[in-house]
């Protein structure tokens, strides 16, 4: 009879021996769950967010107005007409004819509606060199990118014809094609370049064509269910583009890292001198186990994107905790199927040149952590004083930062003619390229008492010195919802754009409009976007940082019983996160060394960052973590010395955490070449944090700590004793000892059978 002694209990392990054994059935149900994800998702259709659910506060209010109006607001447009000092003023004969010819070209396209020249709507600067005309694109404002080519090439051919004149269109559509025409390609290169870069790196780190490409198809194939998944539960939560390239960024990341650590502990053993299977099921029932317990709190850290009420973070959330979920289901089940199929055939494709590289690389670095650890476990209190001095300095600039929306400038410099014409507009009529829009909705928008109320807003916004106007209003009779659009003063100065709009909610506003019974008038723009979304983000940090932190800290302590363990990678994770933040602010709003990395200081960091930061650095900094501490507690388990059993855990799993984060460093910075400011912040905090985590945190940091608390690493206040027992501590020897009685009871059943 078996003994049950030796049955393995993780279900990991469990997952693992029966893939193994039945590896042709393990193989179709993966690729039948993809082939129907992907099949259903586009069946079904993906629904992605509405812009009156992107924000909260005011900017949703007043989206939602509009959006149950049916009010369809064009892309609006408008040529810069300027003369330098010295020049004609606008009531000039040749600076008059440069605008009918304007007016003349952009109506014979067919492609506008609406021409209004400055002399009817009073858009001229208050120098009186600068003039706009204004006009709207026909069709949808979201294609209009499409069909303004014609108008921007009749405009250019104004140009020609009044060289002494600056003529230059701006707006909605024609920023639309400009940025598809220079960026559009930028996510699409980012994300293709990544799976090549990934396969790179693998190859080096295993030698052989094979083996590196098992990695980066189990990811990509997660990925791809993944995209199906998400049309489907799209019709439940709204789905976005922002949240396809984040779910891509973190599948790839985690989907060729579990594999990594399992296919190395697999190779491992093998090397120990144990037969395949054998090797295979001590892979599935400690690196299996390790992968389960990353990845559930991986996806617990990305739900707390969920707890901020912002349509956009609650669609990232929910992908990239899906794409985990279904990373991790597929490296614990599929893959050991796959390493059993392939057996020694994991090992083709071997380039000798990359395969010598890596059996020296392997041995130099362990000869280096191993140099380095002798260092810190000689003196614990000085390495971990040291580190934490280091990381503490590095995140100190984190206090002072400053978030905000990033303004076209700041976003993308002066890279773009597009970029100086609006900041020509902006200087000539401040606000004017982004007006603060007042979004009235009343029982009858023509009753005398709601007219004379938009009069008197009209009047007082300029008076109150939050506006220098022109201030425009547009009447939807059959709504019964007006458009009030307010050129703030402060113009691209976020500010002090800010403080003018804080006038107008504040002051104007209730002196006016807010007299009148019924009416309902949120004040919108990219200003008060900006100041929204800011307010939301701040109101949920605190319950997202409470989950986040709270739920990664009781898994850690269910899955290794191990109060102090459970604080101490709460602490480790903190201070990398930190330490990313404060290369964020050093580099992008300060400017120090920002040229370094092709970027440039913009004062501020994208509003939406730092969450985003914390929610996805917080989980995937366990990866290393849990990899990391499940060895050495392997190790010590196995009746190693503390100090030995750290020593152990961090050399042996070096390489296989050092190709991991080559990886991931090497993937995120890909997005932090991007022309744009926010992707290059982006790139570069997530680079940042995983080089610091795999590096100081996981080779100095932890193995110093570790070394200090000695035995009470593995303290459980009797207390806690009760708490379900997670660990499931399958030995390598007790599933030898498995494996070897599985084999003996298959004879006996054999044996039997033959009677």
């Amino acid at each position: 009879m078996r003994n049950r002694d030796t049955r393995v209990r993780g279900i990991a392990a469990r997952a693992g021996g029966w893939s193994a054994r039945h590896r042709w059935a393990a193989v179709g149900i993966w690729v039948l769950f993809v082939v129907l994800a992907m099949g259903l998702g586009s069946a079904a259709g993906r629904v992605d967010v509405k812009d009156s659910d992107q924000m909260g506060g005011e900017t949703h209010a007043a989206a939602r107005i509009v959006e149950d109006a049916g009010i369809e607001e064009p892309a609006g447009e408008s040529v810069l007409i300027q003369s330098g000092d010295g020049g004609p003023k606008a009531t000039d004969a040749g600076f008059r004819a440069a605008v009918t010819a304007v007016v003349e070209a952009v109506e014979g396209t067919g492609q506008v509606t609406g021409v209004t020249t400055p002399y009817e709507a009073g858009t001229i600067s208050k120098d009186g060199r600068s003039a706009l005309v204004r006009f709207d694109m026909r069709g949808e404002a979201d294609t209009a990118g499409d069909r303004v080519e014609p108008v921007l090439n009749a405009v250019a051919d104004v140009q020609k014809e009044h060289e002494s004149l600056r003529i230059e269109e701006i707006g909605g559509a024609s920023m639309m094609k400009t940025f598809d025409d220079a960026f559009g390609d930028d996510f699409k290169k980012a994300e293709y370049s990544a799976v090549p870069v990934a396969l790179g790196i693998l190859l080096v780190a295993f030698g052989a064509l094979v083996a590196a490409l098992v990695p980066v198809a189990l990811a990509i194939t997660a990925i791809v269910a993944t995209m199906g998944l998400m049309a489907l539960v799209s019709h439940v939560q709204p789905m976005s583009e922002t949240a396809n390239s984040v779910m891509l960024l973190v599948g790839l990341a985690v989907g060729v890292d579990y594999c990594l650590f399992y296919l190395r502990r697999e190779r491992e053993e093998r090397a120990a001198g144990r037969d395949a299977q054998t090797a295979l099921r001590i892979a599935a029932a400690t690196s299996g186990r390790a992968i389960v317990v990353s990845g559930v709190t991986v996806c617990v850290a990305m739900a707390g994107m969920l707890f901020t009420g912002i349509a956009e973070f609650e669609a990232m959330g929910l992908a990239s905790l899906m794409v985990v979920a279904v990373a991790m289901v597929g490296s614990v089940t599929v893959l050991p199927a796959l390493l059993s199929l392939l057996g020694e055939r994991v090992e083709k494709g071997r380039v000798p040149f990359l395969r010598r590289r890596r059996e020296g690389g392997a041995a130099e670095g362990s000869r280096f952590w191993t140099a380095v650890l002798d260092r810190v476990l000689a003196r614990p209190l000085l390495a971990a004083a040291v580190a934490t001095g280091a990381l503490l300095a590095v995140a100190a600039p984190a206090i002072g930062m400053k978030t905000e929306n990033l303004t076209l400038d700041q976003e993308f410099g002066d890279s773009l003619p597009i970029v100086q014409t609006y900041n020509r507009v902006n200087e000539a009529f401040p606000g004017g390229s982004d007006p603060a829009e007042v979004v009235v909705r009343a029982d009858d928008i023509n009753a005398p008492e709601v007219r004379a109320a938009l009069a008197d807003f009209r009047e007082r916004a300029v008076s109150s010195g939050a506006s220098r106007g022109p201030v425009d209003i547009t009447v939807h009779d059959g709504q019964n919802v007006a458009l009030v659009y307010v050129p703030l003063v402060g113009g691209s100065d976020q500010d002090k754009a800010g403080e003018s709009l804080v006038t107008l909610r504040d002051e104007v506003r209730p002196a006016t409009l807010g007299k009148v019974d019924g009416v309902e008038a949120p004040i919108t723009g990219q200003v008060a976007g900006s100041k929204d979304f800011n307010d939301q983000l701040v109101g949920s940090v605190l319950p997202v940082f409470a989950f986040v932190v709270a739920f990664a800290f009781l898994l850690m302590l269910l899955s290794f019983r191990s109060l102090t363990v459970a604080l101490t990678s709460i602490v480790l994770n903190l201070l990398s996160v930190g330490a990313a933040y404060g290369i964020l602010v050093a580099v992008f709003q300060h400017g120090w060394g920002a040229s370094l990395v092709g970027a440039e200081g913009v004062g501020a960091i994208i509003t939406w960052l730092p969450l985003f930061l914390f929610v996805i650095l917080f989980g995937l900094s366990m990866d290393y973590h849990v990899f990391v501490v499940s060895r050495i507690r392997e190790a010590r388990l196995r009746g190693r010395s503390t100090a030995d059993a750290i020593r152990h855990g961090v050399v042996t799993t070096a390489g296989v955490v050092t190709s991991a984060a080559v990886i991931m460093v090497a993937v995120f910075a890909i997005f932090g070449t991007l022309s744009m400011q926010s992707m290059k912040q982006m790139g570069v905090g997530l680079a940042a944090a995983v080089l610091i985590d795999a590096t100081v945190i996981r080779g100095v940091l932890l193995p110093a700590v570790m070394s200090l608390l000695g035995e009470r690493n593995w303290y459980l206040p009797k207390w806690l004793h009760r708490l379900p027992d997670l660990t499931h501590d399958e030995s390598p020897e007790a599933v030898a000892q498995a494996v070897r009685d599985d084999e003996g009871e298959r004879g006996e059943r054999g044996e039997r059978v033959g009677v």
